[in-house]
């Protein structure tokens, strides 16, 4: 027997939009005080933090394993969270590895880029954090910058504010925080050749690039976590993927 009927105004209205959050997947023996016997097991990982800022704002987390198709998967999506890890294979945009580049994640490198190329073409509201905006620029056909020592701050706190960015005034980015903002820093990679579509939209005192907008639909990117942040559960950056995924 069928069953069908319509959603109610308030149904509607009480709406909470799926957003889809990137991971990584590790074996067994890379996990602290995992089983031995579950040494070549393959684990998802997600970092938390992600997944209770969009709780936060009004969203439903959805994690995305690397084994599931993505075509699959972005048609039922409201919005995407290209989150944080290890550094895209340079491969990827042209270029030869430099000493200091991590060991490539080819598998998630593939998932993350197909993810956010499907996300353009369908004008999917993602947002990108750290590694996820390097993503959506080489997506886009941008470059990286492989190693900036200087921004790497791994032996702080995470919510420790290590700098400030300022902001183009005519940015979405601006309405949330304003000319400058206060950002940590976990990143030794940067936005070197700006993508097709996408344009800088705030700096840190040094020329590096901190966040970029796409010019036509609702991608935004930034290079600081501001789901680390002790602000994380009221950071607006979140606010704006779920009220765009919710639209």
């Amino acid at each position: 027997m069928q069953y069908s009927r319509t959603m109610s105004t308030r149904e509607r209205s009480s709406h909470r939009p799926l957003i889809g959050l990137t991971g990584r997947q590790k074996k067994g023996d890379q996990i602290v005080n995992n089983l031995d016997v579950l040494a070549d097991v393959d684990m998802d990982l997600y970092f938390s933090d992600y997944a209770r800022a969009v709780i936060a704002a009004g969203g439903i987390p959805v994690h995305l394993p690397l084994d599931v198709a993505v075509v699959d998967v972005v048609e039922r999506l409201d919005g995407l969270l290209v989150s944080g890890g290890a550094d895209i294979d340079p491969a990827r945009y042209g270029h030869a590895p430099v000493a200091d580049a991590d060991t490539p994640e080819p598998a998630r490198d593939a998932f993350e880029h197909a993810m956010v190329s499907r996300a353009v073409e369908r004008g999917l509201p993602t947002l990108g954090i750290c590694r996820g905006m390097q993503m959506i620029n080489v997506a886009c056909g941008g470059t990286l910058h492989q190693h900036l020592p200087a921004h790497a701050k791994f032996d702080r706190p995470v919510d420790e504010l290590s700098h400030t960015v300022t902001i183009d005034e005519t940015s979405v980015l601006h309405q949330f925080y304003g000319n400058e903002h206060a950002v940590n820093s976990l990143h030794h990679q940067a936005v070197d050749e700006v993508g097709v579509g996408l344009r800088v939209v705030a700096l840190a005192s040094d020329g590096t690039v901190e966040a970029v907008e796409h010019l036509d639909l609702a991608i935004l990117a930034v290079q600081w976590h501001p789901e680390m942040m002790q602000t994380a559960s009221t950071d607006p950056i979140f606010g704006w993927l779920v009220s765009a995924a919710s639209s």
